[in-house]
């Protein structure tokens, strides 16, 4: 299974949140620090309002931030709710299969078995987790000890 581009994307924003909890981050900084279109990305960052994992803030000193705490965001939660089709095979999708095998052989159910196992391990991570190497994601995302985005809070 790939993920679409959305959902990456989504992932990185929570992310990004995630390690600069000190202070509301905009799509503009995050566009620049992530080298992402800043109409895609907010594109992503309206899906995340919509959904309740992240909160926007208007005007002049808005931006965005995490709408829950890390540790309840699981990460086959949001994935679920950012893709449309999670189907590995046909037989698996919304609409009629054409497989002139469907419903008589195993691969439907051993598909279906590992989309399961894909998201139960998903399950099992927490945005906290994927950020607790947290100095390092700071680094790369060049946040200093204050918070700010070196270079892009000044040009935001």
């Amino acid at each position: 299974m790939r993920l679409t581009s959305h959902t990456d994307f989504a992932l990185r924003l929570l992310m990004s949140l995630a390690v600069v909890e000190e202070r509301l981050v905009t799509i503009e900084e995050l566009a620049k620090r992530h080298g992402l279109s800043r109409n895609h990305l907010m594109k992503v960052a309206q899906t995340l309002v919509s959904l309740g994992y992240v909160t926007g803030v208007r005007g002049r000193a808005g931006g965005l931030k995490l709408a829950r705490p890390v540790s309840s965001i699981r990460m086959g939660e949001v994935v679920r709710a950012l893709e449309d089709d999670t189907a590995l095979v046909e037989c698996l999708g919304d609409s009629p299969s054409t497989c002139i095998l469907s419903g008589a052989c195993m691969l439907t159910r051993t598909m279906d078995r590992a989309r399961e196992a894909f998201f139960a391990s998903l399950d099992e991570v927490t945005l906290a987790d994927l950020v607790a190497p947290r100095l390092a994601l700071r680094q790369r995302l060049g946040i200093s000890s204050q918070g700010d985005l070196r270079g892009l809070a000044a040009t935001a």
